[in-house]
């Protein structure tokens, strides 16, 4: 690889030259007339707790806009830094921003618009991570039988070169994260890995500027906590700051939408959570970790059940001094055109969480082998049924309550439940109770099923709970028999009209003679709430009209090659709530 000589080095280094031609061993000639504040990767990790993802954004290809977000602007870390959040990471996809081999130009436009992202956070005082994102698994999976290692090394740096040298000169509240969740499944892989983090090290180390200075925050194979504690090897010799990050979706199931898993909160449940993350703490004791990615989103997971989730993964991570940044795609909390959060409640006990503060919690079912799915965090009333009183089972967790209002719109402001109406309660034990009075007006025998005004329920000391009042009745298919469309169709669209909450809670699909499930046999043998279930997004999906059979389901149906009887439940997850179509095998 060709070299500076001591001449073209001087006069880089006199005009502030950032020379991005491929990779050479020597310091390059970036200047910076900033000024530095050093700062330690621990106190690094520490400042940026909690943290925000700014997902299917710059990641997205092949371009910013091109996963229905639009363009990034300034005013969205406004509000994410007035939520309370301390820092965001930034996923970066450079695939279709480069040029060809053997230079892999990044385009200049492309590293500007990145350049300028960055600055928005951090002239906001906020912490930033940004890295390269699906880069790991368009062209740098080496995981592959037939990956050429020696080219995706080569592409890699040549990459963080051009990356490093226009970042340079970024505050130290800037850290860098080489490549996102990189696939490895082997001891092999995992070496290979710890190499791409030398060259990543060694890289940016020779940039320059500020970067030998600069955070890391290294990882692991696919950037999960069991193959990190395996196969991660402390890099020798770093002069960086440095952290591990890891990545936490788990139960897999739950956090997905899988297999009809809606419940989470079990003493078995939290052991294994905890199990997780007491593990990577207990290999890298003097390490400070970072947790990238984490998240359990509203629209595939039961409200009291999610919540009860944020507030011990939040208090385990803190257990364990492990900071997070919660994974958001523009489509899962933040309502980036409309500026509000879509689940307050989440936020609010995810802040409270973070500083130590008790949450009181609904509870909810967490025995998955229940034939039905109770909830504290929603009044469900079915239409023609008799108003009664509600009550509540909470875990109060040493908190009291103050007051419970009566909200008089369904809009949340940000990162605070606004109060209306102070309404009447009781509360016994552990049990809230709302009187029938207080629903009456939205929930009757005749009430129009929907959503209505929520009541939100204030304590001495944790988060505001807002409980969800629901009109529901069975939903209403369109048809009750459909024809499984071609081999070629990636969807299948069926109309529906949902008769409460916009939303299913799960879909399961078994065939019509023998009840067999067409994806995940082994389903048949657990709870009658997952058995024969599918899994959300590669096999169902929803919008505000139709139940959606996606590729996956239909690959399955067209294997199986008999009749299917599709079964759509809603919320809330009991018995008279689920509506059946059949899927007729082709001729």
């Amino acid at each position: 690889m060709a070299r500076f000589t001591l001449l073209s080095a001087l006069f880089a280094a006199s005009l502030a030259f950032v020379d991005a031609t491929p990779f050479r061993k020597g310091v390059r000639a970036v200047t910076c007339s900033e000024t530095w504040e050093p700062v330690t990767a621990q106190d690094f990790v520490d400042r940026l707790n909690p943290g925000w993802n700014l997902g299917n954004s710059l990641d997205a290809t092949p371009g910013e806009t091109d996963w229905g977000n639009k363009p990034v602007t300034g005013d969205i870390f406004d509000l994410v830094k007035e939520s309370g959040f301390k820092s965001v990471r930034l996923p970066v996809t450079w695939t279709n921003h480069t040029g060809p081999a053997p230079d892999y130009t990044i385009d200049a436009s492309w590293l500007t618009r990145v350049s300028e992202v960055i600055d928005m956070v951090l002239s906001r005082d906020m912490y930033a991570i940004v890295n390269m994102h699906h880069d790991s698994f368009m062209w740098a999976d080496i995981s592959k039988p037939d990956s050429n290692i020696s080219e995706v090394e080569d592409r890699f740096r040549k990459l963080w070169v051009q990356i490093a040298d226009k970042l340079a000169c970024k505050s130290s509240r800037l850290a860098f994260e080489p490549i996102n969740e990189p696939p490895g499944t082997t001891e092999e892989h995992g070496m290979e890995l710890n190499k791409i983090n030398d060259i990543f090290l060694e890289t940016i180390g020779a940039s320059g500027g500020f970067n030998d200075r600069r955070v890391v925050t290294l990882s692991g194979a696919g950037q999960d906590s069991i193959k990190t504690s395996q196969w991660f090897k402390r890099p020798a010799n770093i002069t960086n700051p440095w952290a591990i990050q890891y990545h936490y979706y788990s139960p897999y199931d739950f956090n997905f939408g899988a297999w009809g898993r809606t419940i989470w909160g079990s003493d078995a449940d939290k052991a294994s959570l905890d199990s997780d993350l007491k593990l990577i703490r207990d290999n890298f004791t003097d390490v400070p970790l970072v947790i990238g990615e984490w998240q359990v989103t509203p629209f595939r997971t039961e409200a009291a059940a999610r919540w009860k989730y944020f507030d011990f993964f939040i208090r385990t991570a803190n257990k364990y001094r492990t900071s997070t940044i919660i994974w958001d795609n523009g489509g899962d909390f933040l309502d980036r055109p409309a500026k509000t959060w879509r689940d307050v409640t989440a936020l609010n006990i995810l802040m409270d969480a973070v500083k130590g503060l008790p949450n009181a919690l609904p509870d909810s079912t967490t025995d998955q082998s229940a034939p039905t799915q109770w909830t504290a965090a929603t009044i469900f009333h079915r239409v023609g049924a008799p108003v009664e009183d509600a009550t509540l089972p909470f875990l109060l967790n040493n908190d009291t309550v103050t007051r419970v209002d009566l909200m008089n719109t369904g809009t949340a402001s940000i990162g605070s439940v606004p109060r209306g109406q102070s309404v009447q309660y009781r509360t016994v034990g552990s049990n809230i109770t709302i009187p029938a009075n207080v629903t009456a007006p939205y929930l009757s025998a005749s009430a129009a099923p929907g959503s209505k005004p929520p009541l939100t329920i204030t304590f001495t000391n944790g988060a505001p709970i807002q409980i969800q009042l629901v009109q529901w009745d069975t939903p209403v298919l369109s048809t009750s028999t459909v024809s499984l469309p071609p081999a070629s169709a990636t969807e299948l669209a069926v109309p529906i009209t949902w008769k409460g909450l916009k939303q299913p809670a799960a879909v399961r699909a078994v065939t019509v003679d023998d009840q067999k499930p067409i994806v995940d046999d082994w389903t048949a043998g657990i709870g009658s709430l997952q058995a024969g279930f599918m899994t959300y997004d590669g096999q169902w999906k929803w919008n505000d009209t139709h139940v959606i059979l996606a590729q996956g389901a239909l690959e399955a149906m067209g294997t199986v090659k008999r009749d299917v009887v599709v079964s759509v439940q809603g919320w809330p997850r009991e018995e008279g709530n689920m509506v059946n179509f059949t899927v007729t095998a082709a001729a």
